[in-house]
């Protein structure tokens, strides 16, 4: 069995469609491959309302992320710009309820379903850490602070999955090991170890902040147990997803500038 990581969409429809088209290419769900989604499938984004429904139609599950969250609720620790977006993206789903009843409804129900927390085997899964689930970031930098943690691996049994950072990789116990460096992870692989902790993030669809603006993902190989997990990164049409940011008064240009410089 493979189970496709997505992670951080933030309302980007064409980064969604071009990252499950490629998905399309390598699993077969058909024959039980599998498809999760580790939260913020809203915020940010000019399509909320379509990305949500695609989750729902695609995912086996998704987990609840801080801008969902938001979008549900109440933003908190928000700049303003993610605020503003925020509450845009309620918006646009209490829009969608006006224009149709019950695709509304059924697009309020997922949201309000979503999981804080999923486990299934081996696998824990958390937007952002296993200690808080919805806020918490484990940032590349934490991965050589020992002291910080070692805590946050404390609990969990073998293989945490986590986004939030938007950054792909792999935390070790000593280490934060990226994708990117080929010393690494040979050909963007990285085995498992049966006893070896790790916490795993697949990066981001929809807005990658590790300065390359490719929309970024997971598969992980899954047989009897674990046994690796490889990172992917494909374009997409980032000029269409700007133009429409900038057509929209209340989102900020800013929001769709950083999706050209991987921020």
């Amino acid at each position: 069995m493979r189970i496709a990581l997505i992670s951080d969409i933030h309302g980007n429809l064409e980064a969604l469609q071009t990252v499950l088209a490629d998905i399309d290419q390598r699993i077969d769900v058909k024959a039980g491959d599998r498809i999760w989604c580790l939260g913020d499938i809203i915020g940010y984004g000019p399509n909320p309302v379509e990305c949500v429904e695609l989750v729902a139609q695609r995912c086996d599950w998704s987990l609840l992320g801080n801008h969902d969250y938001a979008a549900l609720y109440e933003p908190t620790n928000f700049n303003s710009a993610a605020e503003k977006a925020a509450y845009w993206t309620r918006e646009q789903f209490e829009a969608e309820t006006q224009r149709d009843a019950g695709r509304g409804s059924r697009l309020w129900e997922f949201l309000g379903k979503l999981r804080v927390r999923v486990k299934e085997g081996p696998f824990l899964a958390v937007h952002g850490s296993p200690r808080k689930p919805i806020n918490e970031y484990i940032f590349p930098e934490d991965g050589f602070k020992k002291q910080r943690m070692q805590p946050i691996f404390d609990r969990f049994e073998w293989i945490c999955l986590v986004g939030h950072t938007h950054v792909p990789g792999v935390f070790t116990t000593e280490d934060f090991l990226t994708p990117e460096n080929p010393d690494h992870m040979q050909d963007r692989t990285f085995q498992f170890r049966e006893g070896e902790k790790v916490i795993v993030n697949p990066g981001s669809v929809g807005q990658p902040r590790d300065t390359i603006p490719l929309a970024s993902y997971a598969i992980m190989d899954v047989g009897d147990r674990p046994t690796s997990v490889n990172f992917i990164r494909i374009p997409y049409d980032i000029d269409a997803v700007k133009a429409k940011i900038f057509s929209i008064e209340k989102l900020d240009n800013w929001l769709g500038e950083r999706l050209t410089q991987g921020r």
